[in-house]
């Protein structure tokens, strides 16, 4: 039984991904899921790019955190631009999250907004949806398409951006504005 060879030019896309996945503040394991190199050499990668040591600790594994209202925001601008270049391109689908990632956070940054959504996450997100335990509602306000549960009850849904809970916006960001504003 022989083993498949080891091709130049894979390894050299899949360091290359590393780099870009570890820039933009991938999770190790994103990494391990997403290249062919091992773990070792992805944790040496790591340290050279990042100049210190990947966190440690499991991914986040819940659906809810993409139904509060600032994150579902974020998460379903997200999904919007990534569902976008998987129907209009032909990249692969960690390159498409990529792209879609960070035309997210150029959205987010020309609109002066804090990033709420992390690429690790938006990576889980992209799997959810895979797993069929997402998907997207249009809000009967607005139009917009929102993510929620899969089997959620959506026949009147209306989006956090039209229906802001009472608390939204009240960060210590928000605070601090009205403070220096006043």
């Amino acid at each position: 039984m022989s083993a498949r060879p080891k091709s130049v030019l894979a390894e050299s896309r899949d360091v290359g991904r590393a780099v870009e996945l570890i820039s933009l503040g991938a999770r190790l394991q994103v990494l391990e899921s997403e290249t062919r190199l091992s773990r070792e050499r992805l944790l040496r990668l790591y340290k050279e790019v990042q100049g210190k040591s990947p966190p440690k600790g499991m991914l986040p594994f819940s659906t809810d955190w993409f139904m509060t209202w600032q994150p579902n925001v974020h998460s379903s601008l997200f999904v919007a631009i990534y569902r976008f270049l998987d129907k209009t391109t032909e990249l692969e689908q960690i390159d498409a999250i990529i792209r879609a990632y960070r035309l997210y956070r150029e959205q987010i940054a020309a609109h002066g907004l804090p990033e709420v959504l992390t690429l690790t996450r938006a990576w889980r997100l992209v799997r959810f949806f895979d797993a069929g335990m997402l998907t997207t509602a249009a809000c009967t306000s607005c139009g917009g398409h929102f993510v929620v549960h899969t089997h959620e009850l959506v026949k009147d849904y209306v989006c956090g951006l039209c229906d802001m809970p009472a608390r939204a916006g009240k960060t210590r960001v928000a605070e601090a504005r009205e403070r220096l504003a006043a």
